[in-house]
């Protein structure tokens, strides 16, 4: 072997790790223009491997809900990745790498909206505290093996730059010499040039030979069909009813919300291994849904909702304090009470909660009132006091009173408005 051999960097499942790394970023997915949901960056992903775009968006989207993490790697993607068209991205326009689509001012907008999405990451969040940085370390090693076993495949081209127009060229001196040769009328050479005897002419005396075109990149190798989305089926819902059965064993960690994730999480595995095998599509649909209910239960506490309780609706207007109940309760309905009708020096205490609906509460115009309000989501309205929100803190105070009446008031909702109002 001479000194003078280069050195072809492998690609592939041969690659090393630096070299991998390297040519992902030669060859790093380009945002398509056409065929894209925002910034094209999980359609990039997914033409540049040969995967369904739907799949790199459902990770993305899975990882924001479960760990927070999403949205940094959309920032990334968006501010690395060049568009479609570019030779370079909105982050190396930015440092002078060359001319993006992209304006400076807008990749600054990218780098300053990545400072709140790397904390919200860092931060932890849904299990336990780390969960958003363990995500996206997951991500980039399935991205890692993603180019390795894929990287060959639709290897993106850049435009290339423009070259400038040669100043002389054999054929303008060709061209040059025939035209000196016809205006004098004398040839020199006293002969026809088109019986010379060139070189690289064919033997019959026409054109040369044209060289074959190169060939074509290898087609994409068929692979068999994938049992994968049917065992990762079957796992998740083995992983989904053995931590319900945990869970209703008295097993603190094992929630409704938990279990869910877990379940999310091994179909979330079951889609990046299948977009290894080209197989696993169909897990898509049980991923949706499972998002949408892990984002509910992590956005509304559900946990201050009780099963045990009538349904309906519940109205009381106790005129004596031996009718007033220790507490008023309903699992979904409206309650409303009337306690204006006590007698004058009255002392009662009650609660009245409600887990899905609106609670309701008249004190008269002259008690004193020893009131607590809360709701996990709703309006507070607790006798010129409110909040609005979700899992807002409770009110809770001590409203003076001259009639001689005294009231301990307990309000509690799961999800619905709560009023305390005088009559």
């Amino acid at each position: 072997m001479s000194g003078s051999e280069t050195h072809v960097p492998k690609q592939g499942p041969a690659a090393g790790f630096e070299e991998t790394v390297k040519d992902f970023w030669r060859s790093r997915p380009v945002r398509p223009a056409h065929g894209r949901k925002f910034a094209g960056v999980a359609a990039g992903i997914g033409y540049r491997y040969g995967i369904d775009p739907t799949v790199v968006r459902v990770a993305l989207v899975a990882a924001t809900v479960f760990g927070g993490f999403g949205v940094f790697v959309y920032l990334l993607g968006w501010l690395f990745l060049p568009q479609e068209g570019d030779r370079v991205s909105a982050f190396e326009g930015l440092i002078g790498r060359g001319r993006a689509s992209s304006s400076p001012a807008f990749a600054v907008l990218l780098l300053i909206l990545l400072f709140p999405g790397l904390t919200w990451t860092l931060s932890g969040g849904w299990m336990t505290d780390g969960t958003g940085l363990i995500g996206f370390a997951l991500m980039a090693v399935a991205l890692y093996l993603l180019h390795r076993n894929r990287g060959q495949f639709n290897r993106p081209t850049m435009p290339a730059p423009a070259q400038p127009a040669a100043a002389f060229s054999m054929a303008s001196a060709s061209a040059a010499s025939t035209a000196t040769a016809t205006e004098g009328g004398w040839d020199p050479l006293a002969a026809d040039p088109s019986a010379w005897d060139l070189p690289n002419a064919s033997p019959s005396g026409g054109l040369p030979p044209q060289t074959p075109p190169p060939p074509s990149a290898p087609p994409m190798p068929r692979r068999r069909k994938s049992k994968i989305g049917a065992a990762t089926f079957g796992i998740a819902v083995l992983v989904g009813g053995v931590g319900t059965v945990l869970g209703l064993d008295g097993e603190p960690w094992f929630t409704m919300q938990h279990v869910v994730g877990l379940t999310l999480g091994v179909v979330g595995i079951g889609l990046v291994a299948g977009s290894f095998v080209r197989g696993g599509r169909g897990l898509i649909g049980l991923a949706v849904p499972l998002a949408i209910v892990g984002m509910a239960l992590t956005t509304v506490p559900f946990e201050n909702i009780s099963v045990k309780g009538g349904l309906g609706d519940l109205n009381a207007t106790p005129s004596q304090v031996s009718e007033v109940l220790p507490e008023y309760h309903r699992s979904a309905g409206d309650i409303d009470i009337d306690l204006t009708k006590l007698p004058a020096g009255a002392s009662v205490s009650t609660k009245v909660s409600s887990g899905a609906g609106n609670s309701t509460v008249l004190v008269p115009a002259g008690a004193e009132v020893k009131v607590s309000c809360e709701t996990g989501a709703g309006d507070v309205a607790c006798l010129g006091q409110s909040r609005s929100g979700v899992g807002e803190d409770a009110i809770d105070f001590t409203s003076a009173g001259d009639s001689g009446q005294k009231i301990t008031l307990k309000v509690k909702n799961g999800v619905g408005n709560v009023e305390v109002r005088r009559g």
